[in-house]
């Protein structure tokens, strides 16, 4: 175990700590952006995969894409956010109708 840490590079030791961080707060409400399409979810950790976090969507930027389960590759997210005790609360984002 020991010689497969120091052959390692910065990128596999990244996205094993996000794999680890992101598992870790599992059930928690977690605000992910990634960089390919639809670049924005709003949802609750249902578990993580291997380097997938199953997200249950509740807001994304398509509508028609909410209220189901998404499988993201941690890989993908470019940034993100996990609601803890003691932290800021991720926003409710709420259709305004435009103008109004």
């Amino acid at each position: 175990m020991e010689g497969q840490q120091k052959n390692m590079t910065s990128n596999d030791r990244h996205e094993e700590g996000m794999i680890q961080f992101v598992a870790e707060h599992a059930g928690a409400k977690m605000l992910a952006l990634t960089s390919s399409f639809p670049y924005f979810f709003i949802g609750r950790i249902i578990k993580v995969m291997d380097d997938y976090v199953v997200l249950g969507v509740e807001i994304t930027n398509v509508a028609e894409l909410e209220n189901r389960e998404w499988h993201i590759h941690i890989h993908d997210i470019e940034v993100f956010y996990i609601e803890r005790e003691g932290w800021p609360r991720i926003p409710q984002l709420k259709e305004t109708g435009g103008d109004r």
